[in-house]
């Protein structure tokens, strides 16, 4: 049996834990095919929380009842790529048999990266209009998805939203998921270019519980026939924080462990040494990703809040920062945008990826 865990961005895990139910709502508007609140829906939550892999469900659930899907990141020119992927669609499915089931479509692979100027607009929404009566016809529809909406341009996204709701005022059966970092989200949604997607299906991915991480590590290596006992697996749990890409990072380590000697039990110390070397990727590709892009006193702000076990009271980050009031609130506010830190309660925040302080308290010692 091949090593089931995946540690990489929007791979499939072998168990997705602790979001039963999140998609009910999206899949009954499948069946409604017009206009259900499910049908325009986000995901939000820090780096790593699984927002890709939900959006890796919404596919397989449209896949599962026929519907079109296209399938974008919010890079630059997103909307341009998104029409060019359904002027696709139009021209496979034109004359295509009324009983025709649609598998999907990504759109990275087309070259169009600029956005669409005033001029191609009219054409973009003629271009999914016939696309879409075309579903229509064959009593389907079309799911778009757009991930990491933090970094989206907001007229394109004013523009991508505004098409949606004239197709979603027509009848015409389409969905809209996006996904991205909740403070960023939240600040696109009251910037009032998007008024449409306030009435979004809103959905904060946290944390699974310890004991679900627990449940699913003894099934998923018992039935490889691998020997942890309960210590081992419970260490493995707790040391993931209940964060999805940790379950995947520790799980894969776990197992190579296991590989090495498949007809012994995994002992503690090794065990261990499968969980540091998870924790350590976790701090190259997740943490040392997210710090790279932050000015000296944004980092300054994240060494100052090691100094509390828990949360931190933003008028004491200012003080031992020797900023104003002012100053210190823009220095969280970037943070926040940039879904390091999160809010905590009034005043407060505290980390948003697990791991995050005691790599700067490290950091900080060197």
């Amino acid at each position: 049996m091949l090593n089931p865990f995946r540690p990489s961005a929007g791979a499939t895990p072998p168990e997705i834990i602790g979001r039963s139910g999140l998609l009910d709502e999206f899949a009954y508007g499948l069946t409604l095919r017009s206009g259900a609140p499910g049908l325009l829906t986000i995901f939000t939550g820090a780096r790593g929380i699984g927002k890709t892999v939900m959006l890796g469900e919404v596919h397989q659930r449209a896949r599962d009842e026929g519907w079109a899907i296209i399938s974008e990141t919010a890079t630059r020119g997103f909307v341009a790529r998104i029409g060019a992927a359904m002027g696709r669609l139009c021209d496979d499915l034109g004359d295509g048999p009324p009983s025709r089931r649609i598998t999907g479509v990504a759109a990275a692979g087309f070259s169009i990266t600029t956005q669409l100027p005033p001029e191609s607009q009219v054409d973009w929404r003629t271009t999914a209009e016939t696309l879409l009566r075309i579903l229509d016809s064959h009593q389907t529809g079309l799911v778009i998805t757009v991930d990491e909406i933090h970094a989206a341009d907001r007229d394109e996204i004013a523009q991508l939203a505004a098409n949606t709701q004239h197709f979603t005022q027509e009848g015409l059966p389409i969905g809209l998921v996006f996904a991205g970092l909740p403070a960023a989200v939240s600040d696109l949604l009251n910037a009032g270019v998007v008024t449409f997607l306030r009435r979004a299906d809103k959905i904060d991915l946290h944390a699974a519980a310890i004991r679900d991480v627990e449940n699913s590590y003894s099934r998923t290596f018992a039935a490889a026939g691998f020997a942890l006992g309960p210590d081992v697996i419970r260490d493995a749990a707790e040391s993931t924080g209940g964060y999805p890409f940790l379950i995947q990072l520790v799980g894969y380590f776990l197992w190579r462990e296991c590989e090495r000697t498949p007809n012994a039990q995994l002992g503690t110390a090794r065990a261990q040494e499968a969980i540091a070397a998870a924790h350590r990727r976790n701090a190259r590709t997740v943490i040392e990703a997210a710090l790279s892009t932050l000015s000296h006193k944004d980092r300054d702000y994240l060494i100052a809040m090691t100094l509390d076990n828990q949360a931190s009271a933003s008028g004491d980050i200012a003080r031992r920062l020797n900023l104003k009031p002012n100053a210190a609130a823009n220095y969280r506010n970037r943070l926040l945008t940039a879904g390091l830190i999160e809010p905590a309660g009034y005043g407060r925040v505290a980390y948003a990826l697990p791991g995050l302080r005691e790599h700067l308290a490290k950091a900080s010692l060197e």
